[in-house]
Parts: C-alpha cells; structure tokens; sequence
C-alpha cells in the first residue's frame, strides 16, 4: 500500500469519526439519512479507487 492509499484510508477514517460525533450529539434523522448517503459515495469511490489496476 503506498502512501497516497493510506492517507486516503486515513482520511475516511477521520470522515466517519467526524460525522459519528455529529450524529451522535445533533440526532436528527434527516441529518442522518443526509450523512449515510454522503458516506455510503465517499466509501464507494474510496472503494473504487483503492481496488483499481492503475495504481
């Protein structure tokens, strides 16, 4: 894994540690619904540039 992958692993890490304290102090479920589709595409395209061939 090179150094671009993981700081991008990283990154995501912090996203979702981030958005968790939002959620868990402003429970709102439209906040929620509007945060789990915004990490469900920034998991996607992680996900999609992690696995692809280029490099």
């Amino acid at each position: 894994m090179n150094l671009s992958r993981f700081l991008a692993a990283l990154a995501f890490i912090v996203f979702l540690a981030f958005f968790s304290v939002v959620i868990r102090f402003v429970p709102h479920p439209d906040l929620g619904v509007a945060v789990g589709i915004g990490v469900l595409l920034a998991g996607y395209d992680l996900w999609s540039q992690l696995t692809s061939r280029a490099g």
